[in-house]
């Protein structure tokens, strides 16, 4: 299965996610099962990486969203970690500061986007103001709606500025959050991820999947293409992800480039050196 094509959610499709299975898992029926192909897709993740580094011509912007306990986290810890840190970042998206309120909402996206040569990861995004913002009456529905043309417009800008953008809404049930809640409950290791608003906020089940088929159905685009990862088994969400990740970056066919130096005349340095030691 071409997992790039089979989860793309195609520009100008209404997208219906009570419609899509959070419990697919393709021929896969176990973890063990999938973990040889997530280490192959993340050893060659590392390469792809480093062509991406050394090529310097072009960026990489990763969009993670899902709802809360959705798996941003542990997509970024599992998949995206297996990069370099010298060429990878994080970018998380908490609760604006009265600095970033006081410019327009996509400035700290703008701000954290990737150099030439550089991947960055936003654990949430300039998405955000689609959904939080609309679902909690932040601004006037005048406001916001007037958000996903400015998104669009905003990523091409970045796509014709040569940072490629790659986008995954990890999906899972209302049922498969609440055992992932009472999980965290139960390990007190987990206890510091726990928040009231976590309850109150599954009230609002409905309104967040409505707002994140708009965001998905409205700016999923040829340059910035979202992905709607099926994602209650956190083993499957890894190796679409892992996948996706590594047919991407094959197709943008990178090259190491030519070396900035006589290689020949290095070469016969090193051996004089060599030879005279």
């Amino acid at each position: 299965m071409n997992y790039s094509q089979h989860f793309l959610v195609k520009h100008g499709s209404r997208v219906k996610l009570n419609a899509i299975d959070p419990d697919f898992k393709d021929k896969h029926e176990t973890k063990k099962d999938a973990l040889k192909i997530i280490e192959r897709n993340n050893s060659w993740l590392r390469e792809l990486q480093e062509l991406l580094y050394a090529e310097n011509k072009r960026s990489l912007l990763i969009c993670l969203q899902a709802i809360d306990s959705g798996g941003k986290d542990g997509t970024i810890r599992h998949v995206l970690g297996a990069m370099n840190p010298q060429g990878c970042k994080v970018a998380s998206f908490r609760q604006p500061t009265s600095l970033k309120r006081d410019h327009d909402f996509l400035w700290r996206a703008h701000r954290d986007v990737p150099a030439k040569g550089e991947v960055t990861i936003f654990n949430r995004s300039h998405y955000e103001d689609v959904l939080v913002v609309r679902i909690h009456d932040l601004v006037l529905k005048p406001v916001w709606s007037k958000h996903y043309d400015q998104i669009n417009d905003f990523e091409q800008c970045l796509s014709e500025n040569g940072t490629h953008i790659i986008k995954f809404f990890l999906h899972i049930s209302k049922d498969e959050q609440l055992k992932r809640f009472e999980e965290r409950l139960d390990d007190p290791t987990k206890h510091w991820k726990i928040n009231e608003s976590d309850y109150t906020e599954r009230e609002r089940w409905n309104e967040y999947m409505a707002a994140f088929e708009d965001m998905l159905s409205k700016c999923s685009t040829e340059y910035a293409p979202w992905f709607v990862i099926p994602a209650n088994h956190k083993w499957f969400r890894d190796l679409a992800v892992s996948q996706i990740m590594v047919e991407y970056l094959e197709g943008l066919h990178m090259k190491f480039p030519p070396p900035s130096v006589d290689i020949d005349q290095i070469c016969k340095k090193y051996h004089a050196v060599k030879k005279g030691t």
